[in-house]
């Protein structure tokens, strides 16, 4: 089969590769066999160009876009590998904020599909390995490559990069990475190599020991982020927080504007003020005035969906994609930092989250909108709506996310505050 169209070459891949964002654990490979065969078979184009290797349980992205921002306003051509996506497939594979063209897609698909037959790929580990060759072939100068899930056996981790980064460890995926924190820990710490500074964003008593056996077996430095830089909030609008920076508590950045919203951003600005600091000389040298303007314009430059997006502002529509226990409990804290008279919630999760962690998370002074994400993964509405009743969260089923969201928009009054969250997948029918 020869495909001539983008959307015919997405349905091929959709159909023939196990896809975890849309059917879960069956599509997990829990090792890097298939990925370094698939590199071999290019090239081995993941030691073409320097890297960062990101992992974590939450902030991964948001840190991702801050260097690549901050990056770019430097001057570089900056490549930024993330997971998963929301509308578009390629929004896996950008270079300074632009996704990788439709054509290269396509061709990477015809030219390479039946010598990936014997390999049998997942869909995560083809994306990263299109990822990898689109970076070689033009020749960035650097990328940013975001673990999918875990680290040591991630598919990612087959790089060698100039610096790895871990923004923090919290519960989730648990049946892949282990029931405890430092179980997790020891997960994410696999991408730890060999002579190869690592950041760690948070320092958290519970897991430091598992973090310090690894670096020490590497022979490698390790630096956490908030021992060093802190990051103190001011204020924040829709489009913009505020920050002062302290380095070893001297004001190092005053009144830091940041296109990001929330008071938790201040730990992933940390991690990744912490991370630029480490880059060698001869790639970048951190300046102020494009450090400002980097942070100041991260979402257009990066082309960065899915965090505290603005959706309208009269009444006031949030979409976040916070989707795990700690990313959700931030969220929460967070939302009611908005003045509203109302607050509406448009909810969904995948059918693998652990309900009885995450439901008490939410208020239950909220009217509540659920439906189904359109993906094999979607847990059913019916299914969320009477165990959310079980912790006194009420409201009624929709057939769709949009039509969910419509519904809160035709209840809401102008004060009143709309948030569409629980999964990414419910995002990506909105944003």
């Amino acid at each position: 089969m020869t495909f001539n169209t983008y959307q015919q070459t997405l349905d091929y891949l959709f159909q023939q590769l196990p896809m975890f964002q849309r059917v879960g654990a069956v599509a997990f490979k829990k090792d890097l066999t298939n990925i370094k065969a698939l590199c071999e078979l290019l090239g081995n184009p993941q030691e073409q160009f320097p890297s960062i290797h990101l992992a974590g349980t939450n902030g991964k992205g948001s840190t991702a876009h801050i260097l690549a921002s901050v990056l770019q306003a430097h001057g570089l051509k900056v490549g930024v590998h993330t997971s998963p996506h929301y509308r578009d497939f390629r929004e896996r594979i950008k270079i300074n904020g632009a996704l990788a063209s439709e054509q290269f897609v396509i061709d990477f698909v015809e030219k390479h599909k039946s010598a990936w037959q014997e390999i049998q790929p997942s869909f995560f580990e083809l994306a990263v390995a299109m990822a990898f060759q689109y970076f070689a072939e033009q020749k960035v100068d650097i990328a940013i490559i975001e673990t999918g899930l875990g680290g040591e056996l991630d598919s990612t981790n087959i790089i060698m990069p100039l610096l790895s980064v871990i923004t923090n460890i919290s519960y989730d995926h648990q049946k892949f990475l282990g029931d405890t924190l430092p179980e997790i820990a020891s997960a994410k710490a696999g991408i730890i190599k060999q002579n190869i500074p690592v950041v760690i964003g948070e320092k958290q008593t519970e897991i430091t020991h598992v973090f310090e056996a690894k670096a020490k077996t590497e022979n490698t430095p390790i630096l956490y982020a908030s021992d060093h830089i802190e990051a103190q909030f001011l204020s924040n609008d829709l489009h913009h927080s505020t920050f002062d920076i302290y380095k070893n508590e001297d004001l190092l950045y005053e009144k830091l504007e940041v296109n990001l919203i929330g008071n938790y951003q201040r730990l992933n600005l940390q991690t990744a003020l912490q991370a630029l600091e480490l880059l060698p000389s001869d790639l970048f040298q951190l300046e102020e005035e494009e450090l400002r303007t980097g942070l100041k314009n991260l979402k257009k430059s990066t082309h960065f969906l899915g965090r505290w997006q603005v959706l309208s502002e009269t009444p006031l529509v949030l979409a976040d994609s916070a989707h795990n226990e700690a990313g959700i409990q931030s969220a929460m804290q967070y939302l009611h930092s908005f003045s509203f008279e109302q607050l509406h919630i448009v909810l969904g999760f995948a059918n693998d989250k652990d309900l009885d962690k995450v439901l008490p998370l939410f208020p239950e002074n909220a009217t509540y909108y659920f439906a189904k994400a359109d993906v094999p993964r979607g847990l059913n509405a019916q299914i969320l709506m009477e165990k959310a009743a079980t912790f006194d969260l009420v409201g009624e089923t929709y057939s769709s996310v949009k039509a969910a969201l419509e519904k809160a928009k035709q209840k809401a009054k102008e004060e009143d505050l709309i948030y569409v969250g629980g999964s990414i997948f419910v995002l990506a029918e909105v944003v």
